[in-house]
C-alpha cells in the first residue's frame, strides 16, 4: 500500500533484508546493511538527495536508520499522504535539533533566553490553521504583487555591479543578499548587517538540522542566541508603531484582535523563523536552479530565447534539484507505511526530494525537462495545510531572477568548481556559484533596449505554451483502414522524455484551443521519437479529422509531455488485455511491456474487420499464440461472458475500446475485485448539469484559508476559476484527467472515468471539471 494508513496490527517487514542485516527496528525487524549505513550529513547525500536514496526509493521505500533513531520515508505517494494526514503525523519536530547539543551550548542559548517556539512550521492542529487564516492575506496574489516592483529593481542593481567583470560568485554577490533584502522588506523589518544575519541563518539551521561537532557547538550557540535577541529587540521596536506595510507588523496588528491566536512567544519565535524561511530557501532554490540550468545548455538556451518558459522552468528547477531535501514528522500512533508497521512515537524523515524523483508520479523523473506536464506537483514546498505559505513570493522571485540573467546575460557559463554545501538533512543549496561570461558579447552593449523590456511574473497554473514543446512531424503512415500513424521527433534531434504504458500525449489540433489526447504507442524504451495511431473520426470532435486533413511529414506540432492515468501493475501475477478498434494503441504498448516483463499474459483484440484493425502483423510477431484476433467479417466475437466468468486471484484486466465494450465488461467482471479491471475511454460518460437534479456545496481552500461555494448549475472548477484560483484542464468531460484536485476531507461524488474503484473509495482526489460534493461541504488542498 503506498499511503500512510492505520495499522491494526504488527506485520512482517515485506522487504527483504537477507544476510548481513545490521541491528533491529524498533518493531524487532531487522535492518538491511544500506539502511543502517544511511548517512544525510555524508557528502553523496549533500551532493544529491534523490540519488543517494534511489536504492530505497527503488527496494526499501522505508526503512529504519539506528543511528539517527528515525524511519526514512522516500516515495512521492507516502511522502503526500503523510503531509496530508496532519492529525497521525504531527508536525512538532520539524524545528527540533536534530542532533542534540552538549550542556555547554545549551548553557550559552539559556543565557540569551532562547525560547523558540510554536511557529507556523512545527505546529498542530487546532491553532495551526487558525493562525494560518488569519495572517494568509499578506500572502494572496494581489497584495504579493505588491513587491515585485523591489525584486526587480534589486535584480538589475546588483547584476549592473559586476556585468562588466565577466565573471562572479553569484552567491556571494547577489544571491543571498537580494532574498534577503526582500524578506526583510516582506516582513517589515529594517535591513541591518547582511553579513551578520547571514552568519545568524546559517547558524539557525546548522543548530537545527545539522551536526555541528561538540566544539562547533558553542559557536553556533551563540550566534543562534544573538539572533534570537536580535529577532526580540526588532519585535519590540515594532509594537511602538505597528503602522505600515510588513507581515510582522501585520501579525502584531491582527493579535489585538486575535490575542488567543497570534501570542507574544508566536511572534517573537516567527519573527526569527520568518526571515530564515523567507530568504534561505529562496536564496538556496535560486543558486540550485541556475547551477542546473547551466548544465543543461539546451534548457537555458530555450529560456533565453523564451522567456514565456521561465516560470514552468521555476517549476521544474524545484523539483529535479529544489532547496528543501526533507522534512520530519511524528507519528502520534501505530501506522502502515509501504506495508511496514511503524509505532506511535516513532520520528520520521521524509525525503521530499527522492519523492520529487519518483517514476510513479514523474515520468521519466531524472530528465530535467523545462516543459514538465505536471513540474508543479513537486512536494519542495511541501503539501496541505503545512504547504509552504511564501511560495509564490519564492517563484516571483526566482522569475525574475532568471529574467534578468537570461536577458542579460544568455553566454554565462559555470566556471570549473567543486560545489560544497553546509551538511544538514533538510535545506541545500551551494555555498558558492562561480560563473564566467565574456562581456563584450553582452547584449546590452549594442542594444540598450533590451533593459526595458518586461516578462510578466505568473504565479500559478503555467500557461499552455510553457508546458507544450514543439516536436516535427517525422512520419505519417497508413496503417488500417481510415488509420495513421504519427511518429514525432524533436526539432533538434534530441530525446523526447521516456513514458510508460498507458500514457497519452495532448496535441494542439491547429489552434492552442483544439487539443486532444492520443494513447502513445510503439516502444516506450525508444527516446528518438513518440508514436501515436489516429482513426479518422468524421463525426467525432475535430480533432482527427485535423490530423488526417492537415499534419503532413516535416510539418511542426505542438504537444505536451506523456501523462498516464492508465498504469499498468507489473506487480500483477497474470495480465488480460482487451482492445477494441483504436482502443489498441495503449493495450499495445501495455502487451508488449508484458511480454519484456515476461508476465502471464494474453492480449485479446476485435474490430470490424482485419483490414481495419491496426499493427496486426506487427502484434502477431510479438505476441504469436498469446494473441486473440477477433474480426467482425469473420464471425468472430470476444465472448467476454466466458473469458471473465471466474475470478483469476492476482489478475488485472486492461481494456479500452468503444463504450458498449467497456460496458459489458463491467458487467461481466462484476464479481471481480473492484480494481481488478481498470478501462481507457474514448469519450465521457457524464452528461451536462441538470441544476433541478444537483445541489449547491461549500469548498474549503485548506492551504489558502478560504471558502468557495458551488452553485447546483456550477462545475468546482467553475467556482474555482470564478473564485481565481488557477487549476488546470483540458477535455472538460471528465476524460483526460488533468483537471484533478486534492481532497483532504468530504465524500466526492465521482463522475469521471479516470479513477480506479479504489482511488474513488478513498475520496483523496476528484476531477473538478465534472465531480462534485456528495453531501455539503469538500476540503481541498488548494
Amino acid at each position: 500500500m503506498s499511503n500512510a494508513t492505520v495499522s491494526p496490527s504488527a506485520a512482517v517487514c515485506p522487504f527483504g533484508h537477507g544476510p548481513g542485516a545490521a541491528g533491529q527496528t524498533p518493531n524487532g525487524d531487522p535492518v538491511s546493511p544500506r539502511a543502517a549505513n544511511f548517512d544525510p550529513f555524508s557528502d553523496g547525500y549533500q551532493q544529491d538527495p534523490p540519488e543517494y536514496v534511489r536504492w530505497a526509493r527503488e527496494q526499501e521505500p522505508v526503512f529504519y536508520n539506528p543511528a539517527m533513531g528515525y524511519w526514512v520515508v522516500t516515495r512521492y505517494d507516502s511522502i503526500k499522504a503523510i503531509f496530508r494526514d496532519n492529525i497521525a503525523f504531527s508536525a512538532s519536530i520539524a524545528l527540533e535539533k536534530i542532533t542534540p547539543t552538549g550542556d555547554e551550548a545549551n548553557a550559552v542559548l539559556a543565557s540569551y533566553s532562547y525560547g523558540m517556539g510554536r511557529t507556523l512550521v512545527n505546529e498542530d492542529e487546532p491553532t495551526h490553521m487558525a493562525r494560518r487564516r488569519v495572517l494568509m492575506d499578506p500572502f494572496t496574489p494581489g497584495e504579493l504583487a505588491q513587491h515585485e516592483p523591489l525584486v526587480r529593481k534589486l535584480a538589475r542593481e546588483y547584476v549592473d555591479r559586476f556585468i562588466d567583470d565577466g565573471k562572479a560568485d553569484l552567491v556571494d554577490q547577489m544571491l543571498w543578499e537580494v532574498p534577503l533584502t526582500v524578506a526583510l522588506h516582506f516582513l517589515g523589518v529594517p535591513e541591518e548587517d547582511m553579513d551578520t544575519l547571514r552568519e545568524y541563518s546559517i547558524a539557525h539551521t546548522v543548530n537545527t538540522w545539522g551536526r555541528p561537532r561538540p566544539d562547533e557547538q558553542v559557536a553556533v550557540a551563540h550566534a543562534v542566541g544573538k539572533f534570537w535577541q536580535f529577532a526580540g529587540k526588532v519585535l519590540a521596536k515594532m509594537r511602538l508603531d505597528p503602522s505600515g506595510p510588513g507581515w510582522m507588523k501585520y501579525g502584531i496588528r491582527k493579535q489585538a484582535g486575535y490575542p488567543d491566536v497570534v501570542t507574544d512567544s508566536y511572534l517573537h519565535s516567527m519573527m526569527m523563523a520568518g526571515i530564515v524561511a523567507a530568504h534561505e530557501t529562496t536564496a538556496n532554490a535560486t543558486a540550485n536552479a541556475l547551477k542546473l540550468l547551466l548544465q543543461h545548455p539546451r534548457a537555458w538556451r530555450e529560456i533565453c530565447d523564451d522567456p514565456g518558459l521561465i516560470p514552468n522552468a521555476v517549476d521544474e528547477c524545484l523539483r529535479h534539484n529544489g532547496s528543501v531535501a526533507a522534512w520530519r514528522r511524528l507519528a502520534t500512533r501505530d501506522v502502515t507505511i509501504e506495508g511496514v508497521d511503524i509505532p506511535a512515537g516513532a520520528r520520521l524523515l521524509i525525503v521530499t526530494s527522492s519523492a520529487n524523483h519518483d517514476e510513479r508520479h514523474f515520468p521519466d523523473a531524472d530528465l530535467f525537462d523545462i516543459r514538465r506536464d505536471n513540474a508543479g506537483e513537486h512536494l519542495t514546498f511541501g503539501y496541505g495545510s503545512h504547504q509552504c505559505m511564501g511560495k509564490n513570493l519564492a517563484r516571483m522571485e526566482m522569475q525574475i531572477f532568471l529574467e534578468e540573467f537570461t536577458r542579460r546575460l544568455p553566454h554565462m557559463t559555470l566556471s570549473e568548481q567543486t560545489f560544497s554545501y553546509v551538511p544538514n538533512t533538510s535545506f541545500r543549496g551551494p555555498e558558492h556559484l562561480h560563473v564566467q561570461w565574456d562581456p563584450a558579447r553582452n547584449p546590452e552593449r549594442a542594444n540598450r533596449a533590451l533593459l526595458d523590456v518586461r516578462v510578466p511574473v505568473r504565479i500559478g497554473e503555467p500557461s499552455r505554451h510553457a508546458i507544450t514543446r514543439p516536436v516535427r512531424v517525422a512520419s505519417v503512415t497508413p496503417v488500417a483502414e481510415g488509420v495513421v500513424k504519427l511518429r514525432f521527433t524533436a526539432l533538434d534531434g534530441a530525446a523526447l522524455p521516456r513514458w510508460t504504458p498507458g500514457a497519452h500525449i495532448d496535441i494542439e489540433c491547429g489552434a492552442p484551443g483544439l487539443t486532444r489526447q492520443y494513447s502513445l504507442c510503439g516502444d516506450p524504451d525508444d527516446t528518438s521519437a513518440l508514436e501515436i495511431a489516429v482513426l479518422c473520426e468524421p463525426e467525432g470532435r475535430g480533432g482527427s479529422a485535423w490530423v488526417h486533413a492537415k499534419l503532413r511529414a516535416g510539418d511542426t506540432v505542438h504537444i505536451r509531455s506523456p501523462r498516464n492515468h492508465f498504469r499498468m501493475d507489473e506487480s500483477a501475477s497474470k495480465a488480460i488485455f482487451i482492445a477494441g478498434g483504436i482502443g489498441i494503441t495503449p493495450i499495445g504498448a501495455m502487451a508488449r511491456r508484458a511480454r519484456t516483463l515476461g508476465m502471464d499474459y494474453e492480449l485479446h483484440y476485435s474490430g470490424r474487420s482485419r483490414k481495419s484493425m491496426a499493427f496486426l502483423a506487427e502484434l502477431a510477431q510479438l505476441h504469436g499464440e498469446r494473441l486473440h484476433v477477433h474480426a467482425g467479417d469473420e464471425g468472430r466475437r470476444n465472448d467476454l461472458p466466458a473469458l471473465l466468468a471466474k475470478p483469476e486471484p492476482g489478475t488485472q484486466i486492461y481494456a479500452c475500446g468503444p463504450a458498449g465494450m467497456l460496458q459489458a465488461l463491467q458487467d461481466c467482471c462484476a464479481a471481480w475485485p473492484g480494481d481488478a479491471l481498470r478501462t481507457e475511454h474514448f469519450v465521457a460518460t457524464a452528461t451536462a448539469l441538470d441544476p433541478a437534479q444537483e445541489h449547491a456545496f461549500e469548498l474549503e481552500l485548506r492551504d489558502s484559508g478560504r471558502i468557495v461555494g458551488v452553485r447546483a448549475d456550477q462545475t468546482v472548477l467553475a467556482a474555482l476559476r470564478a473564485a481565481g484560483v488557477a487549476v488546470r484542464s483540458d477535455c472538460e468531460e471528465g476524460l483526460c484527467g488533468s483537471c484533478e484536485v486534492p481532497v483532504l476531507a468530504g465524500q466526492v461524488d465521482h463522475r469521471d472515468v479516470v479513477l480506479t474503484h479504489s482511488e474513488r473509495q478513498a475520496s483523496v482526489k476528484m476531477m473538478a471539471c465534472c465531480s462534485r460534493a456528495a453531501g455539503k461541504k469538500l476540503v481541498l488542498a488548494l
